[in-house]
């Protein structure tokens, strides 16, 4: 497709502002930050009504949004009103997912971190999602419970807690429902265990809404979500030798309208697409997406930047979003040899990479997202910065999820043409103000986008953002 059939109108549009909607959990300044409160995962569920995070200490706490019209005396009066469409989300419940346990084995602790959470749909108003430590899948359905209050008891005293030979006080009544309370419960209905040798990264649950994979360093295996005794492996690219070990996978998910689909990348920096009607262990892909590296650019850093750390479909499965080190890059399945389109996230720190090896700052694994239309994208950085890019247009914002998310911005942002392809980079001058400005202990690795609106759910630390476009998009 040539380049003039992009609207000059988007071609030229420039970026709404982002405006803070509200905050849980924010962080008072000085305040000490307990490691279990650190929020590891954030989801949206498939229409964006209820949200669900994942923390460190193994808890889930989910979220649901406020209807337009009444608006609890609890509302954030510090946040500014939205011009758009109101947006709020409000507490709903919190549970105990995963505890800490210890494989004596192996000799190692496996930790209650939540590493993934995902939604399944239901069709009978109940709220089933997934949850992942690095070991054990689990199964919950959240579901209202009646809670009753008795009075009027012939005996005084608690029912079951009455002394032998008690007399009655006065003739005999029937005890009454003093007062009911609706309350949010979470019950495990399935566990699916010992299936993972090493560490599991993701979980994605298939279109068909009766299957989902789970992917370790290794292995990617198939479940029945109405079966948890037993499981599928359909990938497996462990090596005889161990010492021939050249990569592992990194991500996986399937695609968002074919079942039989699904992606997984690696940390060589490349996705393949597996097809499962094709055979039963899908060590064959179908496809691979990999971007080779000149010779003349290749580091001791290369390998290590160009690992995957997350990869998305766009809503309708045409096109993979993937994340490393550096860039996002996104991918039309119909073209393997290049992205569509490369995105440079903090450019500014290729020139500080062994500061951040010394430090293992390159080891960490960001999350992307892309918004329901598939025109806009986003990704973490470091001092809680997220990173929002237009994929038609020439949209490229910083902001830093506070309350003020417009305050932080690096540098302005670079003109560029369609599928986002840069003309020129920043000055050197706004490269130098960007490393200074690095703060390496405050990152943004967790985001979710609202699948219909420009909204964006991002986790700092153990502080939940939520953050809106005010572009008349919302």
């Amino acid at each position: 497709m040539s380049r003039s059939s992009a609207s000059p109108a988007n071609a030229e549009s420039q970026p709404g502002e982002w405006q803070f909607l509200q905050c849980f959990g924010e962080r008072i300044p000085g305040e000490d930050i307990l490691e279990a409160d650190i929020i590891s995962t954030v989801e949206f569920d498939h229409d964006g009504w209820y949200l669900a995070t994942g923390d460190r200490g193994g808890r889930v706490v989910l979220f649901e949004r406020v209807d337009d019209a009444p608006k609890p005396a609890a509302m954030d009066q510090r946040a500014p009103p939205p011009r758009g469409t109101s947006f709020e989300y409000r507490y709903m419940t919190e549970f105990q997912s995963h505890e800490s346990e210890f494989d004596y084995l192996k000799s190692t602790e496996i930790e209650e971190k939540i590493n993934k959470v995902r939604w399944c749909r239901s069709s009978n108003g109940t709220r089933m999602l997934l949850s992942t430590n690095d070991k054990t899948v689990k199964l919950w359905k959240v579901y209202e419970k009646k809670v009753s209050s008795m009075a009027n008891f012939n005996v005084e005293g608690p029912p079951g807690a009455h002394a032998t030979g008690s007399r009655l006080n006065g003739p005999l009544r029937l005890p009454t429902v003093a007062s009911t309370e609706v309350l949010l419960a979470a019950r495990c209905k399935r566990l699916y265990s010992n299936a993972h040798t090493y560490h599991i990264n993701s979980i994605s649950i298939n279109s068909d809404q009766e299957t989902f994979l789970s992917a370790d360093d290794l292995r990617i295996n198939l479940w029945n979500l109405g079966v948890s005794e037993q499981s599928f492996n359909i990938v497996d690219i462990k090596p005889d030798n161990m010492e021939d070990l050249t990569e592992v996978i990194t991500s996986a998910e399937f695609h968002p309208q074919h079942c039989n689909i699904f992606a997984y990348s690696s940390s060589k920096g490349c996705i393949r697409l597996a097809d499962m009607r094709s055979a039963a262990l899908c060590d064959q892909h179908s496809k691979a997406f990999q971007e080779v590296e000149s010779q003349a650019n290749k580091s001791f850093f290369s390998e290590i930047i160009a690992s995957i750390s997350d990869t998305k479909f766009s809503r309708d499965g045409r096109f993979i979003l993937s994340r490393d080190y550096m860039t996002m890059k996104l991918w039309d399945i119909k073209k393997e040899n290049a992205p569509v389109a490369t995105y440079n996230v903090h450019e500014h720190l290729r020139a500080r990479l062994c500061d951040l090896y010394e430090n293992d700052c390159i080891f960490d694994k960001y999350d992307c997202c892309i918004n329901g239309r598939g025109d806009a994208i986003a990704t973490g950085s470091y001092s809680n910065l997220f990173r929002s890019f237009g994929t038609w247009n020439n949209q490229d914002q910083t902001v830093e999820s506070s309350r003020d998310p417009m305050r932080k911005r690096l540098h302005s942002a670079t003109k560029s043409g369609r599928f986002g392809i840069r003309k020129s980079g920043p000055s050197k001058r706004g490269i130098n103000e960007a490393e200074q400005a690095t703060d390496y202990n405050s990152k943004l690795l967790h985001l979710a986008w609202h699948p219909e609106v420009n909204v964006i759910a991002a986790a700092a630390s153990n502080s939940l953002y939520f953050l809106a476009e005010d572009s008349g998009k919302v």
